[in-house]
């Protein structure tokens, strides 16, 4: 399955595209060089039980390795992927208290 990316300024999206319709895509912000955030994951019916919302994450988290940015995942599908998979820990921007 092919995931797409477009980035424009301070957004992004990670997305699947087939026949110019989009049917997921993972909506994230870029509010400083160094962090992004993940804010929607969202996955047509047509797509669903095909892991593809998990490819989003895991896309955005191989993103963020090549650039070495750190992840704040404000989408809860994406919050819940973090917490399942530790191997993705190395990118996820730890709060400061």
């Amino acid at each position: 399955m092919l995931i797409q990316h477009t980035h424009t300024e301070s957004k992004g999206v990670f997305f699947v595209q087939q026949e110019g319709a989009v049917l997921a895509e993972l909506v994230y912000t870029q509010p400083s060089f160094d962090k992004i955030i993940l804010e929607h994951t969202e996955v047509s019916e047509e797509l669903k039980g095909q892991d593809v919302g998990y490819l989003l994450v895991e896309t955005a988290v191989d993103y963020a390795r090549k650039h070495h940015l750190k992840i704040i995942a404000l989408c809860p599908f994406a919050s819940a992927v973090f917490k399942k998979k530790p191997e993705y820990n190395d990118v996820v921007f730890e709060f400061q208290s």
